[in-house]
């Protein structure tokens, strides 16, 4: 089996999440390695819970680290690939790096962007991660984000379900989607409704 499309899972906090994820095929598993998040993993979790998986790469999210800050703390999480920030400069200096870069920002700064800054995400690489708050797309929002995803790799966090998703990724030429990883009601046991509807509606045979 595989997935028809690319999928990031944000925010991984427990092994069930990193296993079933793992099992359905995802391109990325994200972790949360500032001290500071109320889902902060420790290297010590973190290899708890990625010892267990396998066909996937991970994901370092940081949201106000600087580079220095960044690269200390990947000394501690040798097998992360990727890293995803909010602001773009800490990115740009990773470049050329070795790592997989992800630019995170939320729907409502997405109208702002200039199509030329599109244009030197694509020329750096770099995928562009939008997300929200909000469940909802208006007009307005999608053709923000088509004009983006002409430009550049997009994957969505917002306005995703399992009856639209297709419907979503053709109709904004996305690359992928983004989903979260939730909380276990206590160990081994965990709700995977919502997130696994999704994830099954994209699953085709290889």
């Amino acid at each position: 089996m595989a997935l028809s499309t690319f999928v990031k899972i944000s925010g991984i906090t427990n092994l069930s999440d990193a296993r079933y994820c793992s099992g359905m095929y995802v391109d990325l598993l994200g972790f949360s390695l500032e001290n500071e998040s109320e889902k902060f993993i420790s290297p010590t979790q973190f290899s708890e819970i990625t010892g267990w998986v396998s066909g996937l790469e991970f994901v370092g999210e940081f949201l106000t680290y600087s580079v220095d800050e960044i690269v200390n703390t990947l000394e501690n999480y040798p097998t992360i690939k990727w890293v995803e920030h909010d602001r773009i400069e800490p990115l740009v200096a990773l470049e050329g790096k070795g790592f997989g870069l992800i630019y995170k920002m939320d729907l409502k700064e997405v109208r702002h962007i200039e199509q030329e800054v599109a244009t030197r995400l694509d020329q750096s690489g770099i995928i562009f991660h939008i997300t929200s708050e909000t469940e909802e797309l208006d007009k307005d929002d999608k053709e923000s984000i088509k004009i983006l995803s002409e430009n550049c790799k997009v994957i969505l966090g917002v306005g995703i379900s399992a009856s639209t998703v297709h419907e979503v990724i053709k109709e904004l030429n996305l690359y992928g989607i983004s989903l979260t990883g939730g909380t276990e009601i206590k160990p081994g046991l965990k709700d995977f409704d919502e997130l696994a509807d999704i994830l099954e509606t994209l699953e085709v045979e290889d």
